[in-house]
């Protein structure tokens, strides 16, 4: 039986128009694959390109680390989490190989590297409907338990 991960994507810290996650396919201790479909008609694709759109390198990065850090931190903090967690993305290194169209699903595959002291270091690759590897990137984040306004209370 296939899990749905809902309890996981429940947590995510995003508003709808800013949630890179349609589904969860695998997730354990060491690793998540997920995937987004980028809708043909969002808004950036009319002034990014808008002779020949592509997805802005930065919202790839984004899908990538909302899987590959965020779905696999909350999965590997489940037991600790009362509340949506606050996450800071603290580092990235990214290769780009393929563009990405609208419309085309992106599957992200993560793989764990480390974590430690509420820590997640992950690589990830994306890949296109055709599997080919669109992005790779080293992705690290933290969890905080306070705003960042909120220290020295």
């Amino acid at each position: 039986m296939k899990e749905n991960y809902q309890d996981i994507l429940a947590l995510l810290p995003y508003g709808p128009s800013f949630c890179f996650v349609d589904e969860l396919l695998e997730l354990n201790e060491e690793g998540v694959i997920g995937q987004y479909r980028f809708a043909e008609d969002a808004p950036f694709y009319a002034d990014h390109f808008p002779e020949d759109p592509i997805t802005p390198g930065v919202l790839l990065l984004e899908c990538m680390a909302q899987i590959g850090l965020v779905c696999l931190g909350i999965y590997l903090l489940k037991e600790e989490l009362q509340e949506v967690p606050k996450i800071a993305f603290s580092s990235s290194k990214v290769n780009f190989y393929q563009l990405h169209r609208p419309g085309e699903l992106l599957r992200v595959e993560a793989k764990k590297k480390l974590f430690r002291l509420q820590q997640l270091r992950v690589t990830a690759s994306a890949y296109n409907e055709a599997g080919d590897l669109v992005a790779k990137a080293e992705l690290a984040g933290m969890w905080t338990k306070k705003n960042s306004h909120d220290a020295g209370k």
